[in-house]
């Protein structure tokens, strides 16, 4: 079965997600921007969610983590919880 990992940062506008994104485009630390501004728990440890395998996040989630680049970041990607962004940091089919 598929398993990634991956990191991610939720706020509560598509605004500020994507002047987050540009801000990390522009070479701002992602986990640094995670502890400044995530509003889930992850964000304490840099958005860092850990290794999950389909169908263990919500499907808006699966869909970004399971068919994106590896090492690129992803958003604002929306879902019931706010909005997203997304880093998969690896993933094996």
């Amino acid at each position: 079965m598929a398993k990634a990992t991956a990191r991610h940062i939720l706020v509560d506008t598509e605004k500020q997600c994507a002047a987050l994104k540009k801000d990390i485009e522009g070479g701002a630390d992602f986990a640094e921007v995670a502890r400044k501004h995530s509003s889930c728990p992850s964000g304490k440890q840099g958005g860092d969610l850990g290794e999950f395998g389909p169908g263990m996040m919500v499907r808006e989630f699966d869909e970004v983590v399971f068919s994106a680049d590896v090492n690129t970041v992803q958003g604002p990607v929306k879902t019931q919880f706010g909005y997203h962004l997304l880093e998969v940091t690896s993933r094996s089919d």
